[in-house]
């Protein structure tokens, strides 16, 4: 029905605009107490067997909303009726900002993705922090805050604006994400270099735990994939040295070659970020890799071009603790998380392992 749906109605629309208006039904529909109730039912169904702990918290499952759909914090608990166990917001900046110019959001239908040059529209760290103050959660979810650097502040500034948006949203979050891969921000993907990124992670550690004395807010980064191995285990090594809680692997990519995209010349050569399918490969290449390096040190994040239950399945084998999804969402519409669930459900049954914990890395440790 929704992909039905889909083509003859979103499909038709500009992508941003389409998501606006999902977006809009899906708030109305949280704020209607019998009709939230009914959806949650149907789309949310609890599995007792995929309970996850991660980061110091207990969840309903490993699967999430990844950054980026919900930039300001308005639809938390849409979102979690719809299935989401985690959900992250943002990427929220020091500053509002207004973004890129549009357009700035491009759907490649036949590769099953999304290009995006959106440049963190947002409201602004002071906003989205007062926001989640007077929130009062209908549905029980995990929020995670990511925060990136704002546009207009150079690179030599950034740690400050990090640091600040780190002091006014870490009491309102469950877990703090520092967004150094966004290909949107003029410089930000420098800040992925290790002698950047040590005094930028720990400079809003120090912010966090002024922030909020009386809890330790889990700090996790986020990496892009288009990083060099050599790379990756360096950012790796220093998760680990820093006592990091987590890395999120990964963000959008800016390659286009080699990943056998079928769209229009036209629609791939677009700049910004690409996401969903064609991500796939990359993004558990890099995931391995983590896992290699740092084991259950630390808990480490699946995302890009998540698809199906398999997807989630194969990332969790991998390394994963947690998964989280966008991309698919757009295509796969209100059931997508439930298919997810019950697919997990399916093969944990079916697999050697008594728990999601212990499916966790599995086929790495079978290749060390």
């Amino acid at each position: 029905m929704y992909k039905i749906f889909f083509r003859l109605v979103f499909k038709r629309l500009d992508p941003e605009q389409a998501h606006h208006l999902a977006f809009r039904w899906i708030r109305l529909a949280a704020r209607m107490p019998v009709l939230r109730t009914f959806l949650a039912a149907a789309l949310a169904p609890r599995h007792k067997e995929l309970r996850t702990e991660a980061l110091g918290l207990r969840m309903h499952g490993p699967f999430g909303l990844a950054a980026g759909f919900d930039k300001n914090a308005v639809g938390i608990d849409g979102m979690a009726m719809l299935g989401f166990d985690h959900v992250e917001i943002g990427t929220v900046t020091g500053e509002p900002q207004p973004g890129n110019p549009k357009q700035r959001l491009f759907r490649l239908v036949q590769d099953r993705a999304l290009i995006n040059r959106m440049g963190f529209n947002n409201d602004g760290s002071l906003r989205v922090a007062a926001r989640l103050a007077s929130r009062r959660p209908v549905f029980k979810t995990v929020v995670g805050v990511n925060i990136g650097k704002t546009k207009v502040v150079p690179e030599e500034e950034a740690v400050a604006d990090y640091v600040k948006s780190a002091e006014r949203l870490a009491p309102h979050a469950d877990y703090l994400v520092v967004n150094v891969s966004s290909p949107n921000t003029p410089g930000l993907r420098n800040l992925q270099a290790t002698e950047a990124l040590r005094p930028l992670l720990s400079a809003v550690r120090e912010a966090a735990d002024r922030a909020v004395p009386a809890r330790r807010v889990p700090l996790l980064v986020k990496i892009a994939p288009d990083l060099a191995d050599e790379d990756v285990d360096a950012v790796a090594d220093l998760a680990v040295e820093l006592g990091l809680d987590g890395i999120i692997a990964t963000n959008t990519t800016i390659a286009r070659e080699g990943l056998g995209l079928r769209s229009a010349p036209g629609l791939v050569e677009e700049t910004g970020g690409l996401s969903g399918a064609p991500l796939k490969e990359r993004s558990l290449e890099v995931l391995r890799r983590l896992y290699a390096r740092v084991g259950d040190r630390i808990t480490l994040v699946g995302v890009g071009g998540i698809e199906n239950a398999e997807d989630a399945w194969q990332r969790i084998l991998a390394g994963a603790t947690l998964v989280q999804g966008y991309s698919a969402f757009v295509y796969e519409g209100p059931f997508w998380g439930r298919a997810i669930h019950k697919g997990l459900a399916a093969r944990l049954a079916t697999s050697p392992y008594a728990t999601l914990a212990d499916a966790v890395g599995a086929d790495v440790r079978k290749t060390a």
